[in-house]
C-alpha cells in the first residue's frame, strides 16, 4: 500500500494519491450544482482541473460523454484509476487547463481550480500547493479561465465553477458578463477553516481579505451561461 493513500471522502472515492487534492467541501458544492443541471444523454462536459475526478465521474454517470484534464501527472494518474474503477467512459488528458482540448466545444465545463490567496505573490506554486495556492489575490487561475472558458462553450453552453468568497467572485461575473455570458453565484456554503487557510489566516486578516471577526470561509459557485 506504500505509495499512495486510501481516504474517505465525500464522493468516495477508491484513490487519492499524495499531492493530489481530495474531494472536499467545495467539490460537494459544486456536484450538487452539478446535479441540478439539465443534460441531455450525449452532452459533451469538460472537467478542467479534474484532480481525483470526482466530478467527471458523477458527469459521467448521467450518460454524457466527459473530458478530464489537469496539469499535475500524479492527479492524471488518480483520476485515470478512479475512472477505470467507477466504469465509466471519461478520457483523461494531461494539460495546462484549455490547451488539450482547444478544438472542441462543450455543453457544459465544470471546474474546481486553484483560488486560495497566497503569500508567494505571482510566483507559480509548485508541489502539492499547485492544487489550491492561486497568487496573493487568488486569481492566478480564475482569469484565465473567465478569459478562456468562454471560447470553448457551445451556444446555451454552461461554465459552472467554483471557488472562495476570498478570490472576488464580484470579478469573475464581472469578466464573465464581459465575454458575454449570463452569470450569477448560484450556490453559497460557509465551511471552517482548512488547514490552509488556517496557516495564513494572520497574513489574510491583514490584508483585509478577512475580518477581524471572520471564522468561516464562503464558498460559491458561479453559473455562466452562453446565450443561444
Amino acid at each position: 500500500m506504500s505509495g499512495y493513500s486510501i481516504r474517505v471522502n465525500p464522493l468516495m472515492l477508491p484513490l487519492v494519491l499524495p499531492g493530489v487534492y481530495a474531494p472536499q467541501e467545495d467539490t460537494a458544492l459544486l456536484a450538487g450544482a452539478l446535479s441540478e443541471e439539465p443534460l441531455p444523454p450525449g452532452a459533451d462536459v469538460l472537467d478542467v482541473g479534474t484532480g481525483s475526478g470526482a466530478l467527471a465521474i458523477e458527469a459521467a454517470r448521467r450518460g454524457t460523454r466527459v473530458t478530464a484534464v489537469d496539469v499535475s501527472w500524479r492527479a492524471v494518474c488518480t483520476a485515470w484509476f478512479n475512472v477505470r474503477v467507477a466504469g465509466v467512459p471519461v478520457r483523461v488528458r494531461r494539460g495546462d487547463l484549455f490547451t488539450p482540448v482547444q478544438d472542441r466545444l462543450y455543453d457544459l465545463i465544470l471546474t474546481n481550480p486553484p483560488y486560495v490567496p497566497a503569500p508567494t505573490g505571482a510566483r507559480p506554486p509548485r508541489g502539492t500547493a499547485r492544487a489550491w495556492d492561486a497568487g496573493r489575490d487568488g486569481r492566478l487561475v480564475l482569469d484565465r479561465i473567465c478569459e478562456q472558458a468562454p471560447t470553448l462553450l457551445r451556444p446555451g453552453g454552461v461554465l459552472l465553477m467554483v471557488h472562495s468568497a476570498l478570490s472576488d467572485p464580484g470579478r469573475t461575473l464581472d469578466r464573465l458578463r464581459a465575454a458575454g455570458l449570463k452569470a450569477s453565484v448560484t450556490r453559497r456554503s460557509r465551511i471552517a477553516f482548512g488547514p490552509v487557510l488556517r496557516g495564513r489566516e494572520r497574513w489574510l486578516r491583514r490584508r483585509g481579505l478577512l475580518s477581524p471577526t471572520d471564522e468561516n470561509e464562503e464558498l460559491v459557485v458561479v453559473r455562466a451561461e452562453l446565450p443561444v
